[in-house]
């Protein structure tokens, strides 16, 4: 693959959906909007049925989302981790030890210090605990086709994924629970603890079981077909979810549009900056190329689909925090092909 992404190719090998995410959020922020000032008594509806703080609707929208991707991930990939056992080590450190911490030094910098005066004040603690939430938990899905675009290493992909998830069943309640004490912003732990088992503990048994079932006859098309059916399921329920959202946050984004803007203002330098970071760190430990490349992708790259129910069961629909984890869906896409496009320009100073 040559250094600079051919345009053409690279969406080829995006689906239709994910190329033009950017303009389905769009389109659910308008759909969103004026569904909830023409018919709020419907969203009042679908915000009120609950179970322990967590919205029915929700929750089923995000099990769609996240079970075809988790089906993805083969855990028999982890003994390879001797292998890279450099890239691994330093996508972990970036996904675990910095971007969290980073986004939250950054939350507080740009909401709490440089566009103060822009927010609503009651709604700055909430819009600061979404961020953290987002940057808390590494990507799993589309980090696969981010890693292709790169030509990056398919075993190393897997492991580290794979890896990612496991640490995550472990990690992302305890982080998000310590930076959030940290940011004097309180939150119920059994909510947190419960967000935990429904989004990722459950998701991760009925996929790899399902996994497991379709691998028996040891024909991998069974697979690769229902992965190709449940696919269009997962992207619908994500833009279902994000109309549900905005058709709740019409009212802010109605009268402060420029909260979008500002909320995508720490997102954008916590992508950047960790992605350099785990690509100079690659290249000071003499990794290849192809190991490099994912391991930045995937530590720059965020679990929107976790972070969006996290907040969601936290805080609510009406939060900032909802509102702040959607802004990492907004702009998923064009960040993270630019990402790819820097790497690929690289290559061969890399090497």
């Amino acid at each position: 693959m040559s250094n600079k992404i051919n345009q053409k190719e690279a969406n080829s090998r995006i689906g239709f959906f994910e190329q033009w995410l950017t303009v389905w959020v769009f389109m659910c922020i308008a759909v969103g909007i004026m569904l909830g000032q023409m018919i709020p008594g419907i969203f009042k509806l679908m915000g009120s049925l609950e179970i322990a703080k967590v919205n029915i609707p929700v929750g089923l929208l995000i099990w769609i989302m996240i079970i075809p991707m988790l089906i993805k991930i083969d855990f028999n990939e982890i003994h390879r981790i001797k292998e890279h056992y450099k890239g691994i080590g330093i996508t972990l450190f970036v996904n675990w030890a910095v971007k969290p911490f980073s986004m939250a030094f950054l939350a507080y910098i740009f909401l709490h210090k440089v566009f103060i005066g822009y927010l609503p004040v009651d709604q700055i603690d909430s819009y600061v605990a979404g961020l953290i939430i987002l940057a808390a938990a590494p990507c799993t899905a589309m980090v696969f086709v981010w890693s292709r675009l790169t030509n990056g290493d398919p075993p190393f992909t897997l492991t580290q994924v794979a890896l990612n998830d496991l640490i995550m069943v472990f990690a992302f309640a305890p982080i998000v629970d310590f930076l959030l004490g940290v940011s004097a912003i309180k939150v119920p732990s059994d909510t947190l603890l419960i967000s935990v088992i429904l989004y990722i503990v459950i998701p991760v048994i009925i996929a790899q079981s399902l996994r497991k079932n379709l691998l028996k006859s040891g024909d991998n098309n069974k697979l690769e077909s229902l992965l190709d059916k449940v696919h269009p399921l997962s992207l619908i329920a994500l833009l279902l979810t994000l109309i549900l959202l905005f058709g709740f946050q019409g009212e802010t984004i109605i009268h402060k549009p420029l909260i979008i803007a500002i909320l995508s203002v720490p997102i954008l330098i916590q992508v950047y900056f960790n992605s350099a970071l785990a690509y100079l760190l690659n290249k000071a430990f003499k990794e290849n190329h192809c190991i490099a490349g994912p391991s930045a992708l995937i530590g720059a790259s965020n679990f929107f689909e976790l972070a969006v129910a996290t907040a969601i069961s936290l805080f609510g629909f009406n939060s900032g925090a909802a509102l702040a984890t959607v802004v990492g869906v907004l702009i998923e896409v064009p960040v993270m092909l630019s990402v790819v496009y820097v790497v690929n320009k690289t290559k061969n100073w890399y090497a």
